[in-house]
């Protein structure tokens, strides 16, 4: 498999090694009946989860299927509210925005894209991060089954807020990348 970045590469490696430990530490709860072991299987059950979940809506739900789907100026997208631009400048979003990992950082490359594509991108990868915020929530059905209910709500409310910080960026990122598409489309009129 070809990886699209370093960090694509560590979260499907570590997704395959969360996924092998929950097998060996449900084994050795299942052989030994050990307490322990099943405090381990549940949590790095509830990590394989939260990684492969990620994967599959971004590599499989959304990716493939909204291609060229989403239109950036669509009144979903726009990004460009005096509460909103407020509240990321609230957030310092400028400052931190730099040090966020990409999972795919040619979709963003301007040299590879037209800004309307990096626009476009900017939608696909919002959507990807509100269906993973929804998603965050599901580990509390593991909760019916194992208990430990503020264990899976905590790692639930950490979850969605770690995407919530992705769908920050993006829409913030998206308006000057319309006006730049704008400026680019204008270009090409001439």
């Amino acid at each position: 498999m070809k990886y699209k970045s370093d960090f694509q590469k560590w979260m499907v490696r570590l997704t395959f090694l969360f996924g092998v430990l929950t097998a060996l530490f449900f084994l050795l709860h299942h052989q030994a009946e050990n307490g322990a072991f099943l405090t381990l299987g549940i949590t790095v059950l509830t990590v394989f989860y939260h990684l492969g979940m990620r994967l599959l809506v971004g590599e499989v739900l959304v990716s493939r299927r909204l291609t060229d789907q989403l239109d950036p100026f669509a009144p979903f997208f726009r990004a460009d509210s005096p509460a909103e631009r407020k509240l990321y400048q609230k957030l310092g979003v400028r400052k931190w925005k730099g040090i966020l990992p990409t999972y795919s950082p040619e979709e963003f490359s301007p040299e590879q894209n037209s800004w309307s594509g990096i626009a476009a991108a900017t939608c696909r990868s919002e959507v990807i991060h509100e269906i993973n915020m929804l998603l965050s929530f599901l580990p509390l059905l593991f909760s019916l089954y194992f208990g430990a209910f503020p264990v899976f709500i905590i790692t639930s409310v950490l979850a969605a807020l770690f995407d919530g910080i992705f769908v920050i960026l993006q829409r913030f990122n998206r308006p000057r990348l319309l006006r730049m598409a704008k400026r680019e489309e204008r270009q090409t009129l001439k």
